[in-house]
């Protein structure tokens, strides 16, 4: 099987049996999406979601949080990893969006990742989330899959976005970082994968060679 054909079958599979798929984050408008995204570097929706109810309240707009101290904002977010630096980095990205950006989040990847606290992934997260723009946000859910699958041999998440944006259909792009990442976080987990339970194992170089080694 080609990688091609691969990326096909996959990719057909999904639309056929996910045609919905979204973000697990709880967000009302681009900067609520920013804020979360931030929080849920090495950490799990569900509880950034706990989290952001009272952090939103407290901080609703970008100039409340940038007018914010450490103290203000660190009681908020304690409970998710590295609060220390992810408080520090919401208050300094809430004022260079202010500072920078009129206080609008913007679309462009670049200046995404100019801001505090934000990366290639969460860049393309809000990118593609909020501005459809085609592009597949790789963490570590998606690096995972997209190697079992046989998508991308890529060493950083850099290739493998390259490999994934390659071989994926412009508009099939952002709806495919949700197919992956939800089939990591509940089919293809890190930990005892539920081969048992996929329907992609037909598809997959994971699934072969663990048979391969069984058998012999």
């Amino acid at each position: 099987m080609t990688r091609k054909e691969r990326f096909n079958s996959i990719v057909e599979w999904f639309s056929e049996n996910r045609p919905v798929a979204e973000s697990e984050l709880h967000f009302k408008n681009p900067f609520q999406l920013l804020v979360a995204v931030i929080l849920s570097a090495q950490c799990t929706d569900k509880r950034v979601n706990m989290v952001t109810p009272p952090l939103f309240e407290r901080f609703p707009t970008p100039e409340s949080l940038a007018a914010a101290s450490f103290d203000d904002v660190f009681p908020y977010v304690k409970s998710v990893s590295y609060p220390n630096s992810k408080a520090t980095h919401l208050i300094g990205m809430a004022q260079k969006l202010i500072a920078d950006f009129g206080g609008e989040v913007p679309s462009d990847i670049d200046a995404l990742m100019s801001l505090p606290g934000v990366g290639r992934k969460t860049a393309n997260v809000i990118a593609s989330i909020v501005y459809d723009k085609p592009v597949i946000a790789v963490d570590t859910h998606v690096f995972r899959v997209a190697h079992r699958l046989g998508l991308s041999d890529g060493k950083t998440p850099l290739d493998v976005e390259k490999d994934l944006e390659k071989h994926i259909p412009v508009d099939k792009r952002a709806i495919s970082h949700h197919w992956l990442i939800l089939h990591g976080r509940y089919t293809c987990t890190a930990r005892s994968p539920k081969c048992q339970e996929c329907s992609l194992t037909q598809w997959c170089r994971f699934y072969a060679q663990e048979n391969l080694v069984i058998q012999k």
